[in-house]
């Protein structure tokens, strides 16, 4: 069955919006202005930080933070969490501890997550809103995926960083020398408060 087509309002918007990223990029590129940006793959501050991908912190966490182009390995995942311990989120700080030098690791989430409290029935209906059918959904959980607790988000997000420490602490690949720490953003002021301390972590170890 296939899905209903867009509106048209829809696609003439995402039309232009591909449009004016490859103009602009077109001119990026011809007046060298990447010049300045220019790095190698090895983070300078041998970091690596998972944030969320709210719009608000795109340039307010790396700017509160003081991370520049080629200081970090900046990964962004709803709700900055560390979902599955052999996910692509854990698999991205192992390789960049282990291939690209990274020393630390840093889960930064932020107040007012939109992932705080996500509800699996909020998730779904919005998916059926979108075409997707029943069918499709009992198909994924055929699967053996458990797509209810897959879809739903967590209790506060200090939780989620919490938990997202913790997971990414006992990870039998993570050395007990790689300091892991929790921090909470504030998503106006980039203002960070420390929920976990990993050198305390490290020198426990």
């Amino acid at each position: 069955m296939m899905s209903p087509a867009r509106p048209a309002g829809t696609m003439q918007l995402n039309m232009t919006m591909l449009h004016e990223i490859l103009e602009f990029n077109r001119t990026f590129v011809e007046r060298r202005e990447y010049e300045p940006l220019l790095t190698n793959r090895f983070p300078d501050k041998r970091l690596v930080v998972v944030g969320c991908m709210d719009t608000r912190l795109v340039e307010l966490l790396p700017r509160a933070m003081n991370v520049r182009n080629g200081d970090a390995k900046l990964i962004k995942v709803a709700g900055a969490v560390v979902a599955h311990p052999y996910g692509s989120v854990m698999r991205s700080i192992l390789l960049a501890v282990f291939t690209l030098g990274a020393d630390e690791v840093m889960i930064v989430g932020h107040h007012g997550c939109g992932l705080t409290g996500l509800s699996r029935d909020r998730f779904l209906e919005s998916a059926r809103g979108r075409g997707v059918t029943e069918e499709t959904f009992e198909q994924i959980r055929s699967s053996g995926v458990d797509l209810d607790r897959w879809m739903t988000g967590f209790q506060t997000p200090e939780s989620g960083v919490r938990e997202s420490v913790a997971l990414v602490q006992r990870h039998p690949l993570m050395p007990a020398s790689v300091p892991v720490h929790g921090l909470m953003m504030h998503p106006e002021t980039g203002q960070l408060d420390v929920l976990v301390d990993g050198y305390v972590a490290t020198m426990r170890a």
